[in-house]
């Protein structure tokens, strides 16, 4: 990382860290981009002598073409949606925070990178930088590993073999899991409110799908589960719905180790039989609309729906560069910098 300049910017720095997303739809970008995401042991904790022959052998040789067939279902004419919503959330916030602030992008796997971003910030003489972690709900393979990038980023490598001899260190400070927060449910509310008016008649149920993880985390102590119960709660106390209108579940599971349950498509295969037949979808544990909303809900689960007697899903987009959401990222980190600028509250 490139040394600090000798008098700091006194801009405080902002890096939205999202998951990340290749390049382009095409295998030979996939590959890279699938071997640094399945590599991480946060996300794969088997033994890397016990997981890598099988991510190596198998995984890499079949899943990036198959991937690659995916993602070009949803590529835009500008790219990735998760960059193209990444880039104009940090438009809206920096806009919002004014000059005291800079906001970056940075991923936790491709481009561009956590340690581009934090090297910008060096570059720029930015010492004093909050991070916001793009995961409303904590788990130890999202949120923790972005915990990982950002502190290897900023504070350099060490071991009993090598040493990163580093002089100089930003201050970080984390936004905590921001899953019950108002400002943050209120803003998932306007969406949906909105999404129910497109639809022109109340659905005959919502769906408030998450990504799932191995039930195994959870067991050993991710509070992951604990969060998502508790958001999809708060949304739909805010919506005013009945226990009976709603239903909550969590989606893309892989490999044959248990998840989280209810399984998403298995909620899906059964509400026609429960009489539903128009059916609105939202994904609050993403931020920004990706593989995993558009395609996975949005086109396999509409398909699941309809093939068991549905007529309609209708998913509600992510929360993107809504402007009640960029209000809402913009009084989180203002909260979360709090003493850093004069003139604004301690």
């Amino acid at each position: 990382m490139t040394d600090s300049p000798a008098r700091p910017d006194p801009r405080v720095g902002v890096l939205i860290a999202q998951l990340g997303t290749p390049e382009a739809p095409t295998a030979k970008a996939l590959r890279p981009y699938l071997r640094q995401f399945l590599s991480d042991r946060r996300v794969i904790d088997l033994h890397p002598l016990k997981w890598w022959p099988i991510l190596y052998l198998f995984i890499l040789t079949r899943r990036p073409a198959r991937s690659a067939r995916l993602y070009q279902r949803i590529w835009t004419k500008d790219g990735s949606p998760l960059l193209v919503h990444s880039r104009a959330q940090q438009e809206g916030v920096q806009t919002r925070l004014g000059d005291g602030y800079r906001v970056l992008v940075g991923m936790r796997y491709g481009h561009p990178s956590i340690d581009v971003a934090m090297a910008q910030f060096a570059a720029e003489g930015i010492e004093r930088i909050v991070v916001l972690p793009m995961f409303p709900q904590f788990s130890c393979a999202t949120t923790g590993s972005i915990y990982d990038a950002v502190t290897r980023a900023a504070f350099g490598r060490r071991g009993t073999f090598f040493f990163d001899r580093r002089r100089r260190m930003p201050t970080i400070r984390f936004i905590p899991p921001y899953f019950e927060h108002a400002d943050y449910i209120d803003s998932l509310k306007v969406i949906v409110e909105e999404q129910v008016q497109a639809m022109g008649s109340v659905p005959d149920r919502y769906l408030i799908t998450f990504h799932g993880i191995p039930r195994r985390y959870v067991e050993e102590g991710d509070p992951y589960r604990q969060h998502c119960l508790r958001t999809g709660q708060l949304l739909a106390d805010a919506l005013g719905l009945q226990s009976e209108q709603w239903v909550q579940g969590f989606q893309s599971r892989f490999g044959k180790e248990e998840w989280l349950q209810p399984y998403t498509e298995d909620v899906l295969a059964g509400l026609p039989d429960e009489g539903v037949k128009k059916l609105l979808a939202t994904c609050p544990g993403f931020t920004a609309d990706c593989l995993e909303t558009v395609d996975e809900i949005g086109h396999e689960g509409g398909e699941i729906f309809r093939a068991a007697g549905g007529e309609l899903l209708h998913l509600a987009p992510c929360l993107n560069a809504h402007p009640r959401w960029l209000d809402a990222m913009t009084s989180i980190v203002r909260s979360e910098a709090s003493g850093w600028h004069a003139g604004e509250p301690s």
